[in-house]
């Protein structure tokens, strides 16, 4: 529902990261992918591809941060980003609330490597955060059981393990930040840091609990993006 929206009023660029859903998972290798770098690399090859300059960048999650990542390497490709419930930084800090611990973390990794497709029925429903709505959690595990377990191996460890806190200073480029009244892998604490860091920031919090809110409540979440680019000027 979300993507439809948009696709109304703008041109949307839909793609898969290397190593997802239907991208050619013979592009994918552990040197390049094992760091949020590879994925920004993503970005920009579809970005001068398409020829895409001062796009509106929309990331979720982690990918947010590949976002900041993409901006940074090519200014002239981006110029916005939508941040659909970002983290810098999925672990605590002294001052700095993540939402996990470096245990929590390393236990994380180890039961996802041990047991890719278990991992995925347990964690798919947590992330997704409305239990009231099995099929939501459902559809979440269905999407994580598609990825090759290598491939997932790699993708969670550059992605729980990474720091880009200090990146977000160098955004300079109007931003939204959505984010949820209730998530586990990202909480409020987030959002207002990644508000606090970015200047030229707005900060959403949506009616919705969970990570995906894209997926839990499309309709606010389209209806915040549509308004973020309203005030963007841009149409078409």
């Amino acid at each position: 529902m979300v993507v439809p929206a948009l696709a109304d009023r703008y041109r949307v660029v839909l793609f898969d990261y290397v190593g997802s859903g239907g991208s050619d998972a013979s592009a994918w290798s552990e040197e390049r992918y094992s760091s949020l770098d590879g994925y920004a690399q993503d970005v920009m090859e579809v970005c001068r591809e398409l020829d895409l300059e001062e796009a509106v960048f929309v990331g979720h999650s982690v990918s947010a941060m590949v976002g900041v990542l993409a901006l940074r390497a090519a200014p002239e490709r981006i110029g916005a980003l939508a941040m659909v419930t970002p983290s810098p930084c999925y672990i605590d800090d002294e001052g700095y609330r993540g939402g996990f611990t470096p245990g929590d973390i390393d236990e994380l990794l180890a039961s996802l490597e041990s047991n890719y497709l278990g991992w995925s029925a347990t964690m798919a429903p947590v992330i997704m955060g409305n239990p009231e709505r099995p099929e939501l959690g459902q559809e979440l595990t269905n999407s994580f059981c598609a990825t090759d377990p290598d491939i997932a191996r790699v993708f969670a460890r550059a992605t729980f393990l990474s720091d880009n806190r200090a990146d977000l200073r160098d955004v300079r480029v109007p931003t939204l930040i959505l984010e949820c009244e209730q998530d586990v892998i990202a909480p409020r604490e987030v959002g207002a840091f990644v508000h606090a860091a970015v200047p030229s920031s707005r900060l959403v919090t949506l009616e919705a609990t969970g990570h995906c809110p894209q997926l839990s409540a499309p309709q606010a979440t389209a209806a915040a993006l549509l308004d973020f680019l309203e005030t963007l000027g841009r149409d078409g």
